[in-house]
């Protein structure tokens, strides 16, 4: 059975979406960052980066969220636009597109707004001014249909999935409604079934939920590393 890797993140979230609308059987392994748990020997097996989601499907290992979903949508045939050309580019650019960008910007942006310490004016408004030219980007996206591969229900939309609901905690409260068409996609697979059962992913497991010293340590080493001589 597929072993799923996993905690409560956005990026998590969209695996276990798919993994819910598929139906294919997995067995969910909890990783609870907080308690270091991406440091293990054994889960660094799987993923050397130290990362979650991860999965182990036989002897196939994959990590990184959106390789994930393509791997499951590759193996499955699910959730995957026309088999044409130009829609294969499409899937991949804007694949790659949140890959790239929108997640790590928003990240970045969520950190240096909510647990970066001291205050670096700088560094907050380059990743907020990012993450919300790329969120734009998408919103004016789904202005053109309704869906990322218009009326086509594919893993793009999952991924956008995992990160958009966390655009208030990183652009501040009420910035949702500057991206009326993400609220509308957010609320439409909110009401799936599948959706409401990932949502459950982060009642499966007792996470350790206070954001202390040893969280800090075992999340954002890099604060706390010597200064490169």
């Amino acid at each position: 059975m597929l072993k799923f890797y996993y905690n409560a993140a956005p990026n998590p979230l969209k695996v276990a979406l798919f993994l819910e609308e598929s139906g294919l059987p997995y067995e969910g392994v909890a990783i609870d960052t907080k308690r270091g748990q991406q440091h293990d020997p054994a889960f660094l097996a799987i993923n050397p980066n130290a990362k979650v989601p991860a999965i182990a499907d036989g002897d196939v290992v994959v990590f990184d969220s959106n390789a994930i979903l393509l791997y499951l949508a590759e193996k499955t045939g699910m959730f995957l636009p026309e088999n044409s050309p130009a829609a294969r580019g499409a899937l991949l650019s804007w694949l790659m597109f949140i890959a790239s960008g929108v997640g790590p910007f928003s990240g970045q942006a969520v950190h240096f707004r909510n647990f970066a310490p001291g205050d670096n004016p700088y560094a907050r408004k380059r990743y907020e001014y990012e993450a919300r030219r790329h969120w734009r980007i998408i919103d004016d996206r789904l202005g053109q249909g309704r869906y990322m591969m218009g009326d086509t229900y594919t893993i793009l939309d999952m991924a956008v999935w995992g990160w958009a609901p966390r655009i208030p905690f990183m652009l501040g409260e009420g910035a949702m409604a500057d991206f009326p068409n993400i609220a509308r996609l957010m609320a439409e697979l909110d009401a799936r079934p599948a959706a409401q059962a990932a949502l459950t992913l982060k009642d499966r497991h007792a996470f350790k939920v206070e954001m202390d010293d040893a969280a800090m340590r075992s999340m954002y080493p890099q604060i706390f590393a010597p200064d490169p001589v």
